[in-house]
């Protein structure tokens, strides 16, 4: 056991090291030394998770923690810094710390084209795994709350990574601002917990939960059991990290950064987060139910909607975006009806083959020199072999084709959402479904835009070639993660073996059987999604293979509808008139009339008072000895006047 926790300490502690050496001595002995540094830690931190992974398997996954230092020690709060081992948080520090070892030696041709220095941005990435496995590691939910907030100061470090353009910058802080409204909730919930549970500790408030299931929360003279309004608040929070409807908006502006970030922030870290937060709390989302009801609309919403977003969307790297805010969907809709191994098995495959279409829209966007728009493009397939043999590959994966790894996991999901006697289940099952034909036709629009069909630009495309061998290698062993994952994995994830591979880590209910009836849907059902997919692959091959000419037929036939998908809805657009604007304009009236009218124009107006009466009073030593006898006089007459009629 030992080794095993030794293994586990190495893995979350080394990234930080590599960060913070790439961050000081890259600045004084050059980028070869970030390099070297963050790639080195990083592999020695992803050998010991895939070898702590691998004892922990053998060893039946037992329950352990780490204390490494005292953290926080006031009055009767105490908080230590420790890490947390169980099933949970060794397979999400292994799928982390490998997927991220992989973005790094990725980046090293893909950032080699930069004028400015990158040792920057290899500290930058060390730092945000390391923020991501604070998080999934934590004991408490102080420790969670760090790593949270760590994510979100590198997202924000990462997107706005090229300062010097307008865009990046903007999107960097709406990432920012949008994730810090949905902190504020967050950070709420976590005060409540400790005013319900006197503690922040995983165990002690899992071990409690029974005794305070019906403590009362009175807010506005209304009543609400206390454990709903907590789930809530917790799930809102979720909802900012993973881009969930409504609070969304940043996801897609986060293109702006470089393509190694996506892959990073959409496979392995930060919007993985919430799903991750769900199924940790899994204790007390299985006794509130309301609050779970609230997740099933919100998540197959959101996977609805990014859909349709994404079918009408011209760059390739926002198409690959709202296929992940989609996907987040699905996870979400499970934990809704308590399927959270479902929801965090498709989380470990989806981070396969979404890493992988990332960096494989990276290696033509590094063909094709920074260009990003799929029309543009065409007939590539040629000239980047290697990049449409693993984009094909995880294409097929995400859209949910046996026996790729997309497959075991969406299905399992949906078989759960039919399955499930929970409110809304069978509308999440719905939208799922056309979320299923949606997703393999836009996956397959992009195919035939970017590798068939005649090129846009015959010299771009001439001059296109494939990426080196420090981009393809880590193309390729993700594309074994997207094709066997699902299968590998599936036992005991979802399957026979599951409850003794989570061992506790992961609850359900005792009335919660959902793990069990998923398995027994009738096989139209089950079948079902497959077909959609095969629909949806086929429609994509009519109209941008056989038809091309139909698509923008369809787009002037039905304009508003497709101009309300171009425009994701009108979802930035209606924030802009509620929220912008207003603020914008308040802030303006603060700015002119509070700040310069009073703030500064106050002491101005003192200064000018000051300089009038002195000039004033200056008039009045004119020398003359006339003048001053007859000011006093006139001043004795008054004095006297007022003595004697007092």
């Amino acid at each position: 056991m030992q080794t095993e926790l030794t293994l586990f300490s190495v893995a979350v502690l080394t990234p930080l090291a590599g960060a913070v050496v790439a961050g000081l001595g890259g600045r004084f002995m050059g980028d070869t030394l970030a390099k070297v540094v963050t790639i080195a830690c990083m592999a020695v931190a992803a050998l010991c998770s895939v070898g702590a992974l691998c004892s922990a398997w053998l060893g039946g996954f037992p329950h352990a923690a780490v204390p490494l230092a005292q953290w926080v020690h006031a009055g009767g709060f105490d908080a230590t810094w420790t890490l947390r081992f169980d099933t949970l948080s060794v397979t999400m520090t292994a799928m982390v710390l490998v997927v991220s070892l992989l973005v790094h030696c990725y980046s090293i041709g893909y950032m080699s084209h930069e004028s400015m220095p990158t040792y920057r941005f290899f500290s930058y990435l060390s730092l945000f795994t390391f923020a991501m496995l604070m998080l999934v590691s934590s004991n408490d939910l102080i420790q969670l709350f760090f790593g949270w907030e760590g994510v979100g100061l590198a997202s924000y470090l990462l997107i706005g990574y090229w300062y010097d353009r307008p865009a990046a910058t903007a999107a960097a802080i709406k990432a920012f601002v949008v994730n810090r409204v949905a902190d504020l909730f967050f950070i709420v919930g976590i005060g409540l917990i400790y005013v319900l549970f006197h503690s922040v500790q995983y165990d002690t408030i899992f071990a409690a939960v029974p005794a305070v299931l019906n403590t009362p929360y009175t807010l506005c003279g209304v009543s609400f059991r206390m454990l709903e309004v907590i789930c809530f608040l917790l799930f809102v929070g979720a909802m900012g990290k993973s881009a969930q409807l409504f609070l969304h908006t940043w996801l897609p502006d986060a293109m702006e950064g470089p393509t190694p970030v996506s892959a990073l922030i959409h496979a392995a870290t930060m919007v993985t987060a919430g799903v991750f937060l769900m199924a940790r709390m899994s204790p007390l989302l299985e006794f509130a139910p309301g609050t779970r009801t609230f997740v099933i609309l919100i998540g197959a919403t959101t996977c609805f909607f990014a859909a349709t977003v994404g079918m009408v969307q011209p760059d390739i790297k926002r198409t690959i975006a709202y296929s992940t805010c989609s996907q987040l969907g699905y996870m979400f809709a499970a934990v809704g009806v308590g399927a959270y191994q479902a929801a965090v098995f498709h989380l470990t495959t989806h981070a396969f083959f979404k890493a992988l279409l990332f960096l494989a829209a990276g290696s033509v966007i590094h063909a094709m020199h920074d260009v990003q728009n799929m029309f543009r493009m065409g007939g590539l397939w040629k000239k980047l072999p290697v990049t449409y043999v693993v984009m094909w590959l995880g294409s097929l994966a995400l859209a949910g084709v046996y026996p790729f790894a997309g497959y075991w996991s969406k299905d399992a999901i949906l078989n759960a959402l039919w399955a499930s006697d929970a409110s809304y289940s069978h509308y999440a099952w719905a939208m799922g479904s056309i979320t299923a034909f949606l997703t393999a036709f836009y996956s397959w629009r992009l195919l035939f835009l970017v590798f068939h069909g005649k090129p846009h630009d015959e010299h771009a495309r001439d001059h296109a070639h494939e990426s080196p061998a420090v981009m393809t290698v880590p193309l390729l062993v993700l594309s074994i993660g997207a094709v066997v994952a699902g299968v590998a994995l599936a036992p005991f994830y979802i399957g026979a073996h599951q409850s003794a591979f989570w061992n506790g880590a992961i609850v359900n209910a005792p009335a919660n059987h959902i793990m069990e009836a998923f398995e027994h849907v009738p096989a139209l059902i089950a079948l079902l999604p497959s077909l959609a997919g095969l629909a949806g692959i086929a429609l994509a091959f009519v109209l941008y293979v056989s038809a091309p000419h139909v698509p923008a037929a369809l787009a002037r036939s039905f304009g508003p509808i497709y101009r309300f998908l171009l425009n994701k809805w009108y979802f930035d657009e209606l924030y802009d008139r509620i929220f912008v604007r207003p603020y914008a304009a308040l802030a303006r009236v603060l700015w002119k009339g509070a700040d310069e009218g009073v703030v500064e124009g106050l002491p101005l107006d003192i200064v000018r008072a000051t300089r009038d009466g002195a000039l004033q009073a200056a008039r009045l030593q004119s020398g003359s000895i006339a003048i001053y006898a007859f000011t006093m006089l006139a001043g004795l007459v008054v004095l006297l006047t007022v003595a004697l009629c007092g």
